[in-house]
């Protein structure tokens, strides 16, 4: 379990495929604090290390994760959001994310706003109930908070602070995105099909 605080940027050494999959090579100082079988989330997606140094590690990253995730898109050289799963006498500073991507996302703009950025997301039609104004959302792994919010796209604010430590700063329309939705709107949506109407049979009060 993370919390969408990235701890570092690291940046990809290579992306080896495969037919059963690829490998990720990445370079960060969280390496030193992996052991191989340890977990990792890099732009949002829950990875195990296989390998691990003092200063970069190895995941295999399986099928389904490069058809669900951009990390197949991934190059030498390009920067990755970083974070190790939350200790549990950590401080939760953002939300509870999961490392399991929902979707691909596009960005549908970027516009300044003040001192912060909005950036827009299309919305996939499967994830536009699960998403509410003012609730979470993780984008690349990053912890935000829905600003507004229309019928086929979510919107959030970016501080400096996000800007600067995150690759959300980089980011461009047509670019495309991680998304997790919150874990609690999957359940509700689970929930609801499954629930009796609710009925004042027998109750005359």
């Amino acid at each position: 379990m993370f919390t969408g605080i990235v701890a570092e940027l690291g940046e990809v050494l290579a992306v080896e495929p495969s037919e059963a999959g690829a490998r990720l090579r990445v370079r960060g100082g969280l390496s030193a604090e992996l052991s191989p079988g340890d977990s990792i989330a890099v732009n949002g997606a829950c990875l195990t290390a296989t390998t691990s140094s003092a200063d970069g590690f190895e995941a295999d990253v399986m099928r389904q994760t490069l058809d669900l995730t951009t990390l197949g898109g991934l190059n030498a050289g390009d920067p990755v959001n970083l974070e190790l799963p939350l200790r549990a006498e950590d401080r939760l500073g953002g939300h509870v994310v999961q490392g399991h991507v929902d979707a691909r996302a596009a960005v549908a703009g970027v516009e300044a706003d003040g001192f912060a950025r909005r950036l827009r997301v299309e919305l996939p039609e499967d994830l536009r109930s699960l998403v509410v104004e003012r609730g979470s959302i993780a984008i690349d792994g990053v912890s935000l908070t829905v600003a507004s919010l229309g019928s086929h796209w979510a919107e959030v604010s970016l501080i400096p602070e996000t800007l600067e430590r995150t690759t959300l700063g980089r980011r461009e329309p047509g670019d495309l995105v991680n998304l997790e939705c919150d874990v609690m709107a999957r359940y509700v949506q689970r929930m609801l099909p499954s629930l009796s109407p609710l009925t004042t049979e027998g109750n005359d009060q």
